[in-house]
């Protein structure tokens, strides 16, 4: 969890601009360390990955319903 996104998103903007955009081989190998990491503390995989699908579900239909009414259209 994210507990400073306002220091995240700074980070992330003084990267870019001093690095450029991030090529897809260093994405990809991020992506697989923090994937390590998860499985290290198993995190992941799931023990059940339906587990609550229902209320995913269901904060997902709220919330299109609200992108569609403010939606400029």
């Amino acid at each position: 969890m994210i507990k400073s996104p306002d220091l995240l998103k700074e980070f992330e903007d003084s990267y870019s601009g001093k690095e450029g955009p991030l090529p897809f081989e260093k994405a990809l190998e991020i992506f697989e360390m923090l994937w390590m990491e998860a499985k290290e503390f198993g995190i992941i995989p799931l023990k059940d990955p339906l587990e609550d699908i229902e209320k995913d579900i269901r904060i997902a239909r709220i919330l299109n319903s609200c992108l569609k009414s403010f939606s400029p259209d």
